[in-house]
């Protein structure tokens, strides 16, 4: 019988304990919990040392932002959560993500959320699932996302498509103006993103800091933004990333 390992991540002890011990009486689940996002990430450090692996994660959505503290691959939480505080449970399935990207992630709310719920699939989540569903709902979304399905509660769809367009066209928008800048004002983007100033540009770049202040207005012009953080903002959602500090050092 091949057995599924699943990992409980949720820090109200008593819910992690109880639905560990539910999906724990299946005869095909091997079930471990977690408090916090560091020790689901210690425990799969673990379990990849010891020669096994989980395969599904229940991540509860809203996770407690002082058990994430230290947790690490910040940088892959997504802009749009990071931007507007969503320090949680959505954060820790980007980390889940980027360090062990054949693990399964479902989160685990409390209430229906379309654009939360749209943020942990971007994040790389697999599925959203009501805390109080049954527990063969919940088995048959863990054995489903195991076979590369996606799994959302039915009256989340339409909100959730909705989210997942406005992001993809404001996306797109963001990519349109980046394409309209030059090609050295994309490098003074990219310093922007890296968090330089004008005098680090107008070095890197080997300009006068009159001419990066040029360059900097006339990208701040293009894009239509009247600020660095904003010009920074539009930037990252449109895939642009930082240039690289270290290649010149």
């Amino acid at each position: 019988m091949v057995r599924i390992r699943v990992l409980v991540v949720d820090d109200h002890r008593i819910f992690a304990e109880s639905l560990a011990a539910a999906l724990a009486a299946e005869p095909d689940v091997d079930v471990s919990a977690a408090g916090s996002g560091p020790a689901a990430l210690r425990c799969l450090d673990r379990a990849v040392a010891e020669g096994r692996r989980f395969d599904v994660l229940l991540i509860d959505a809203d996770l407690g932002a002082a058990s994430l503290q230290g947790m690490r691959a910040p940088t892959a939480v997504p802009d749009s959560a990071a931007q507007d505080g969503l320090v949680d449970g959505i954060s820790l399935v980007a980390g889940v993500r980027s360090a062990q990207p054949a693990v399964r992630t479902v989160v685990l709310a409390e209430r229906d959320d379309p654009r939360r719920a749209a943020l942990a699939l971007q994040a790389g989540a697999s599925g959203w699932v009501a805390k109080d569903c049954s527990l063969s709902r919940l088995l048959t979304v863990i054995r489903g996302v195991l076979r590369e399905e996606t799994h959302l509660p039915p009256a989340l769809l339409t909100g959730v498509l909705r989210e997942l367009t406005a992001a993809r066209k404001h996306r797109t928008e963001s990519e349109r103006l980046v394409e309209s800048l030059t090609p050295r004002e994309r490098e003074v983007l990219r310093c922007m993103v890296a968090g330089l100033g004008r005098k680090a540009v107008a070095e890197r770049l080997f300009l006068s800091p009159h001419t990066v202040r040029t360059h900097m207005q006339n990208v701040l012009g293009k894009l239509g933004v009247h600020s660095t953080l904003a010009a920074v903002a539009l930037a990252r959602r449109a895939g642009v990333g930082p240039v690289d500090l270290e290649a010149a050092s």
